[in-house]
């Protein structure tokens, strides 16, 4: 078994197996309604209904290199996911749930998308431009993109907090990359966690009580796979920080906003070695 499916529910501290597969499956996160996972897998994508039944395949048209950087909006109509098909460098596009033609939304490349304003009108994503990767949000139809953060350090996975006043991201400005988060307008950075462990890909819970965050050892420095890593859980200004269990992950195990909508379950990958 290579990819074991998950879901935790953070108040009956209960994980129950959705799907496990001998193929490599990354990056679950929920339909609005709560019946379904979406993921990816050797460059396509995926719904995996949780009343069982197997992965479906997501037409993308001629988007078949999407990387892990996949996410519904908020109303659940559209998809964005990231692919390099047509321009050798990831790009972010936008089509519809069901499947569909994807509508180029960025221009500047390689850009990956990692999280939808609450209001479904703006995508938050990492950008690499001359060599810095740092946030930007850009709005749904294209246009020029805001750039929210300037080369301190490298700046990763932006997820928008529930009312879309904060953006969090992982960042390694201090040294170590720990989570920051930005106002959605760049007004103000502030650190949130201050941990001996790399932290990435911070997610808040759709009900405002939470920030899921998965930790590396503090001198992993990257998002590799197969590592030994944890997740942990905090109240979205990083108090109250503990561990909620350890696990064989790290790249694909949470790289995509992956709370279940009522904010008291989560989605991740497990791994066993390839």
């Amino acid at each position: 078994m290579r990819s074991s499916v998950e879901i935790h529910d953070v108040d009956s501290g209960e994980t129950q197996v959705v799907f496990q597969t001998d193929r490599l499956i990354e990056a679950p996160n929920f339909t609005p309604d709560g019946s379904a996972l979406i993921v990816n897998g050797d460059g396509r994508l995926y719904r995996l209904p949780l009343a069982g039944g197997g992965l479906e395949a997501i037409d993308t048209g001629f988007a078949v290199t999407c990387n892990n950087d996949h996410g519904l909006s908020p109303d659940g109509a559209w998809l964005a996911i990231s692919d390099k098909t047509e321009h050798g460098k990831s790009c972010i596009y936008i089509l519809p749930s069901a499947g569909g033609t994807p509508r180029q939304v960025t221009t500047n490349l390689p850009s990956y998308w990692h999280g939808w304003s609450p209001d479904g009108q703006r995508v938050a994503y990492c950008g690499i431009r001359d060599q810095m990767f740092d946030i930007y949000t850009i709005g749904i139809d294209g246009g020029p993109e805001m750039r929210l953060t300037h080369g301190e350090g490298r700046n990763d996975g932006p997820d928008y907090s529930h009312d879309g006043a904060w953006i969090y991201f992982n960042s390694s400005r201090s040294g170590r990359m720990q989570i920051w988060r930005v106002r959605s307008d760049g007004s103000a950075v502030e650190r949130i966690t201050d941990s001996p462990y790399g932290d990435w890909f911070p997610h808040p819970s759709p009900s405002g009580r939470h920030l899921l965050v998965l930790s590396y050892d503090g001198d992993v420095f990257d998002h590799p796979r197969d590592l030994s890593v944890r997740l942990r859980l905090m109240r979205p200004d990083g108090s109250d920080a503990r561990e909620l269990f350890p696990l064989f992950g790290g790249q694909g195990t949470m790289n995509v906003p992956n709370w279940s909508p009522d904010g008291r379950r989560f989605a991740f990958v497990r791994y066993s070695a390839a």
